[in-house]
């Protein structure tokens, strides 16, 4: 009975669908009268039959005085969840299982080896300011994120594609320079949303549910629904109300007191206390959410690999997890990929606190009276300044003088990280294997906040993208992951769970965890009661 109740703790956690656990406890010859009265026990009522109206409010973390309206440059939740959760569509759409599924796109079909794609658009979908959208359109955005000079988190996806051609007015041809087997899930990354053909994209005119007519940075972004929206079982709110609260404290204090009704990353300290609160549900999505402490290794002393990996058995993941996230996670193995990743590495062994082995590399490197400021700000993630004071004191043991800097959470994505040699930071995880480990350790991308450049790293990123046999592809993901971990310049102590709250007059369907608030399309998807 051991295995079943191993079941009931995934099912609980998200990890298996009702279908799935009951699949597995009829396998090991389960009663199944008790499964379903466990099942009974975890679920949710089923969804209310949506119904349009009202104002949804939004208070979330990850606002800033820098952010803009181009989705080129979006890094954090706020305008995630404005830009691509309310404004804008992109070609393809994430569902709740993890599946591409057309948007824009009506459907797609790959030429042998996947280095050609064709995507057929959906027809009659009109942009805020009414211009019918057609294939120029979709290019003129996707060109946007491969020009010379742009700032895009996207552009490394996107510089792989060679030529985008239009075949008709609904028909584009995708060429790339080599095979990717996964090119319909790089089209849903939420900076590729597609605006008018001539837009500056300063405006914020989108084809989504939501249209934009208040926009203060960091602070308040106020949208009214969009009556010509092309999906008819989305877009339910009148109007939607996103609110830029940064301090973890205030937002709790904001969804009690009844002035917003949904709020992101919970303070895991108190999420217990919340739970018993009356008119308030707690919603718990695990997905590929991870934090970590990246360090330049192209600077001085993180340049040195025995430096690097000092600081990772300096450690201890589990005490992490148990404490900064109360359990609400699993330790990381200083690599990306999670363990609902399909090419999770589940036979890499776990590396382990070892304050004797991080004495060792440390004192190799000659090192052993360096001090390392670690910059940190709760507007990383929540609980990020503790997490920094607990490695601090871990580290602190094998004789690493780790200095917790403590940085204002305004404007700690533009003047902390990728600036700072040694920071916190959260990932909210990509898809797919390739697009994490293209998005932010690919030598030379924008977003590789370690500047970490390893050949053989680099050499199985392009091959693995084009392999379409699996067992061959999952072998080249579980060594990139090895490197990463024994290379990389980055420290990966936990993956966390997304909890976020809202009070119980919203309802929904299953969330996506992709990212955080059901994919960041909650303003999308969600709806009041009746």
């Amino acid at each position: 009975m051991i295995y079943l109740e191993q079941l009931k703790k995934l099912f609980s956690e998200g990890k298996l669908s009702r279908r799935e656990f009951m699949e597995r406890a009829a396998m090991l010859g389960v009663v199944m009268a008790g499964s379903q009265a466990f099942f009974a026990r975890q679920s949710l009522a089923a969804p209310s039959q949506p119904k349009r109206g009202g104002r949804l409010r939004l208070g979330l973390s990850g606002g800033s005085t820098t952010d803009v309206l181009d989705p080129a440059q979006i890094t954090d939740t706020m305008m995630r969840v404005m830009l691509y959760g309310a404004m804008g569509n992109n070609l393809v759409e994430i569902d709740h299982k993890n599946t591409a599924v057309p948007e824009l796109a009506e459907s797609w079909e790959a030429t042998p080896g996947a280095k050609k794609w064709i995507f057929k658009l959906r027809k009659g979908v009109e942009f805020h300011n009414g211009k019918t959208m057609d294939a120029d359109d979709i290019i003129y955005s996707l060109n946007h994120h491969r020009a010379e000079g742009t700032k895009s988190g996207a552009k490394v996806l996107v510089d792989s594609i060679v030529a985008i051609k239009k075949d008709d007015p609904h028909t584009i041809i995708f060429e790339l320079e080599s095979g990717n087997a996964d090119f319909p899930y790089v089209l849903s990354d939420y900076h590729l949303v597609v605006g008018p053909e001539g837009t500056d994209f300063k405006d914020g005119v989108f084809t989504g549910a939501y249209v934009v007519k208040e926009f203060e940075p960091g602070v308040r972004g106020f949208l009214t629904r969009n009556p010509n929206y092309f999906k008819s079982d989305r877009g339910w709110f009148d109007e939607i109300e996103v609110l830029g609260i940064s301090d973890v404290n205030a937002r709790t204090n904001a969804l009690k007191t009844g002035q917003i009704d949904v709020m992101n990353r919970c303070e895991l300290k108190t999420v217990h206390l919340m739970k018993r609160m009356p008119g308030i549900n707690i919603m718990q999505q695990n997905g590929n959410k991870h934090y970590t402490f990246a360090m330049h290794t192209d600077v001085a002393p993180y340049n040195n690999n025995d430096v690097r990996l000092a600081l990772k058995y300096g450690i201890n993941r589990e005490q992490l997890v148990k404490t900064i996230l109360r359990g609400y996670g699993t330790v990381g193995n200083d690599h990306p990929i999670s363990m609902s990743n399909p090419y999770f590495a589940k036979d890499l062994p776990q590396r382990q606190y070892d304050p004797d082995k991080a004495r060792f590399h440390l004192k190799k490197a000659g090192l052993e009276k360096q001090e390392f400021p670690l910059h940190v700000a709760d507007s990383a993630y929540v609980g990020a300044v503790d997490a920094g004071v607990l490695y601090k004191e871990q580290a602190g043991k094998a004789g690493i003088n780790i200095k917790v800097v403590r940085e204002p959470n305004d404007g700690y994505w533009s003047n902390v990280w990728l600036k700072k040699p040694f920071c916190a930071v959260y990932w909210g995880g990509r898809p797919t294997a390739d697009m994490m480990f293209s998005t932010a350790y690919a030598k030379g991308v924008p977003w590789n906040d370690s500047h970490w450049d390893n050949q053989r790293f680099n050499e199985l990123l392009v091959i693995a993208r084009a392999e379409m046999d699996e067992k061959k592809r999952a072998t080249m993901y579980a060594e990139m992951q090895q490197i990463v971990r024994d290379d990389g310049g980055v420290i990966i102590p936990m993956f966390s769970a997304d909890l976020s709250a809202a009070t119980d007059k919203i309802d929904h369907n299953e969330l996506g965890a992709t990212w955080e608030l059901d994919g960041c399309q909650a303003p999308e998807r969600w709806w009041f009661k009746g």
